[in-house]
């Protein structure tokens, strides 16, 4: 716990070339953040602090001191219900305080968290229960239906029938014991992401790689004690976890949650001023939409602000910063690290590039084809004595082609400039980012061959003015079958059923695929492929 407390501190009052020079991974062999740092610094130290403030269609505010109490009742109470060191709890709310509390508890008990969006269809939970061993089930009553059978308490935030009640927690006496002490290697986390196989890998995080593992991410944002930080990203998703738990509450900021039902970017505005937000990040799928008003008008008490999901194009930093006189930083990390490269505050930025590696990341770039080291290639992290702390354990049942020859292979490519500045080229393969979403071909192309109208079918990104691009298909019909409006709406309305909205085709085109002659699919004819016939989803909805 000193370890960290003092590599926290460290980043605190250094500039960006001492940090990357000097600082060190804490290393505890026992670390229970939520028992160690959260209760026994934030709630202890700094009692009547706001931890968690919600504002918007819902409101909530809770002190460090309040959310360490309501934690260690939902933490006793979990534990009545059979929650025991190492069951994996499924966890899918929304932005709301009970998501927070049974983040907490679940660390404090030393249970696997399993992150879920509630965007997941009934089959999406169904391969997720399944593939991650999940004994307990948190959801809102509202979701209950997607929970098919399966021997898994279930708890319900809300009324649901045949379900446990989530709020008889605050009937739980407030004071927490735990069983014993949490090793820093035990499991904590395990994430679902997509990749290019049939199946979304699962990520597994432990104490130490995510709790202080972002302190990297800390840093990068430019959090400080007191801080009002607001993060505009989903639960569910590895960014959650980034910016509206561990990075904030390392420093000792506020989390600041803005609820809304649908994006408005003024309210957002309104939010910013309002609540005196001094740290700010979100996609850049959010500050496309935010360039749209009047920026100028607005007077911010912003700090600082980052973005991070996508590279950030030029021309919104350059209107943010004639607008506010901040500039707006980029960073990069995925799911399966804590943030790895950015513009640190103070550093200078360069347009287009996303910062140098962050304390505690040695980045190495290795050429695809030759294996050689230089500075064009795949972003790789060794895993000698300079593994970082951030980086996960690996993937769970699951493939080690990311952890060969020694590092850690992310699967982008990037280049590097001689002051060190890496900039963003694209990925390995063909996942793509739609929004701030990861999207796989191979997932949503599996779902387009379940139609009677699909023989062959390629999934690839397409420009989009907001959300930078969305998954477009390319579809080879099956014989009997015409490539006209009728057949487009059929499929968009197959597609609607059978995948969570943020994977959903939004553009479909009927024609044969190029490939190889081997056989394979060359999408990287399609995602330069002008538009032939093109049908649009919200063309041809209701």
């Amino acid at each position: 716990m000193s370890d960290f407390r003092a590599a926290r501190d460290f980043l605190l009052g250094s500039d960006p070339d001492t940090a990357r020079r000097d600082f060190r991974w804490p290393e505890p062999s026992e670390f229970n953040w939520a028992l160690d740092w959260f209760d026994g610094v934030l709630a202890a130290e700094t009692p009547g602090a706001v931890a968690l403030k919600i504002v918007g269609a819902s409101s909530a505010s809770y002190t460090f001191a309040e959310l360490s109490a309501r934690s260690n009742q939902v933490a006793n109470w979990l534990h009545q219900q059979g929650v025991r060191r190492g069951d994996r709890i499924l966890l899918m709310l929304g932005n709301q305080a009970e998501l927070w509390e049974s983040l907490l508890a679940a660390m404090k008990l030393g249970a696997v968290i399993i992150p879920a969006t509630t965007l997941l269809t009934a089959k999406d939970i169904t391969e997720r229960v399944q593939r991650g061993g999940v004994a307990h089930v948190i959801a809102n009553a509202a979701d209950a239906g997607k929970f098919t059978g399966g021997e898994y308490t279930k708890i319900a935030v809300g009324d649901a029938y045949t379900w446990l009640s989530y709020h008889e927690a605050y009937e739980a006496p407030e004071h927490f014991v735990p069983d014993g002490p949490t090793r820093a290697q035990d499991t904590l986390l395990l994430y679902f992401t997509s990749g290019t196989t049939s199946q979304p890998k699962l990520v597994e995080h432990t104490h130490a790689s995510y709790p202080a593992g972002h302190l990297s991410t800390m840093f990068w944002i430019g959090l400080e004690p007191g801080d009002v930080h607001l993060n505009v990203s989903s639960p569910g998703w590895a960014k959650h976890a980034w910016s509206n738990v561990f990075a904030p509450w390392n420093a000792g900021a506020t989390v600041l949650i803005h609820d809304y039902q649908r994006f408005s970017a003024r309210a957002l505005l309104e939010v910013l001023r309002d609540e005196q937000v001094t740290t700010f990040c979100a996609p850049p799928t959010v500050w496309r939409m935010l360039i749209q008003e009047e920026l100028a008008a607005w007077r911010l008490p912003l700090r600082t602000a980052v973005a991070a999901g996508e590279p950030l194009n030029p021309e919104i930093i350059d209107q943010v910063a004639k607008a506010w006189g901040i500039t707006i930083r980029d960073g990069y990390g995925q799911t399966e690290t804590t943030a790895q490269i950015g513009n640190a505050p103070d550093d200078p930025v360069r347009p287009g590039s996303m910062g140098r590696p962050l304390p505690g990341y040695e980045v190495v770039l290795i050429d695809p084809v030759s294996g050689e080291q230089g500075d064009d290639g795949e972003i790789c992290l060794p895993l000698d004595d300079r593994r970082p702390l951030g980086l996960m354990s690996g993937y769970v049942g699951g493939s080690s082609e990311a952890m060969r020859g020694g590092f850690y292979h992310t699967g982008d490519v990037a280049t590097r400039d001689r002051d060190g500045y890496i900039t963003y080229v694209g990925r390995t393969d063909d996942v793509f980012k739609a929004s701030d979403y990861r999207i796989s071909p191979f997932e949503l192309e599996s779902v387009l061959l379940e139609h009677a109208a699909v023989a062959e079918a390629a999934v690839v990104p397409a420009p989009d003015p907001v959300r930078l691009a969305v998954p477009k298909a390319y579809v080879t019909l099956a014989p009997g079958f015409e490539p006209d409006e009728a057949t487009a709406r059929a499929i968009f309305e197959h597609c609607r059923r059978e995948l969570a909205p943020f994977k959903r085709i939004r553009r479909l085109e009927f024609d044969e695929l190029p490939k190889t002659i081997s056989g394979k699919i060359r999408r990287v004819e399609l995602r330069v492929r002008r538009p032939r016939r093109e049908f649009r989803e919200e063309d041809l909805t209701p």
